[in-house]
């Protein structure tokens, strides 16, 4: 084995274990702004009626969601961000794979018709095109390279 290959297989290495902090750091931040939902602080607009128009988006909706489904989404991204910690093993793989497939698939979902009837309050119908579709499949993507790296 030459040594440029080793080097080059270090480096990869290396943005591997980067991008997989990365995505740690940003999944915390998404799971603990969550959670603050979940136990009724709203973050980072403090007027609920304004939170619900950039984050929920659903037609005719005036609260956030309550805090069982909030509390749902920030266990499960804890649950993504502790199989990215953990050793390698066959569930922390399906873990990763099932959450790069959910993350793929709600960030396509910003552009499906049939979405944007559902959720077409502004601004959280231009966000989702514009932030967070493309976030949730840059997320995606992301532990799809990890995994395959």
């Amino acid at each position: 084995m030459s040594p440029l290959f080793c080097l080059r297989g270090t480096v990869y290495a290396c943005l591997m274990t980067v991008l997989s902090f990365i995505l740690v750091a940003v999944l915390a931040l998404v799971a603990l702004v969550h959670a603050l939902w979940g136990f009724g602080i709203w973050f980072p607009i403090r007027d609920e009626e304004r939170l619900v128009r950039c984050v929920v988006g659903a037609g005719g909706a005036t609260r956030m969601p309550g805090p069982i489904p909030c509390a749902l989404v920030a266990i499960g991204l804890i649950v993504v961000i502790c199989a990215l910690l953990a050793q390698p093993s066959w569930t922390g793989s399906f873990v990763l794979w099932l959450s790069a497939t959910v993350f793929f698939l709600r960030g396509v979902l910003a552009w499906v018709p049939m979405w944007r009837k559902m959720t077409p309050q502004e601004p959280f119908a231009t966000l989702d095109r514009y932030v967070y579709g493309p976030a949730c499949i840059a997320l995606g993507a992301s532990i799809a390279a990890v995994l395959l790296g």
